[in-house]
C-alpha cells in the first residue's frame, strides 16, 4: 500500500488514499520557524506513518503546472495534424472534382463512338 501512496503524489492530490479529503494547510511562522508560511497538501487524518498525503503545496502545483503543460503541448500537435489534414482533403477533393471531370470527358467519347460505329 505504501508504494501505490508514494506513486500517486504526483500533482495536486484530489483525495488521500486513507479515504480523508485533502485540506490546504497554511503553517504560521510560530508553528514551522524555518520555512516560514510553507503551504502543504495535507490529509485531514494526517499521521506519519506514510499512508497519508502531506505534499509541499509547491510541487503540487508545479507537477500540475508540467503535466497540463504536456497536454497543452499534445492539443498543439492534434490541431496541427487536423489543419494538415483538411489540406490534405482540399487537396484530394480537387483530385477527385479534376477525375470526374476526365470520366465524364471520356464517357461523352465512349457515347459519341458508338453511335458512329453502330450507325
Amino acid at each position: 500500500m505504501l508504494g501505490f501512496v508514494a506513486d500517486s503524489e504526483y500533482g495536486i492530490p484530489i483525495r488521500c488514499p486513507c479515504g480523508g479529503r485533502l485540506i490546504n494547510e497554511v503553517r504560521g511562522k510560530e508553528d514551522y520557524d524555518t520555512l516560514p508560511g510553507k503551504r502543504f497538501f495535507t490529509c485531514k487524518n494526517y499521521e506519519a506513518d506514510g499512508f497519508h498525503y502531506r505534499q509541499p503545496w509547491v510541487i503540487g502545483v508545479q507537477e500540475e503546472l508540467e503535466r497540463l503543460t504536456k497536454r497543452v503541448e499534445e492539443a498543439e500537435q492534434v490541431m496541427m495534424g487536423v489543419s494538415n489534414l483538411t489540406k490534405q482533403i482540399e487537396t484530394l477533393e480537387e483530385q477527385v472534382k479534376i477525375l470526374n471531370e476526365q470520366v465524364y470527358d471520356l464517357t461523352v467519347q465512349v457515347d459519341t463512338l458508338e453511335k458512329v460505329c453502330f450507325d
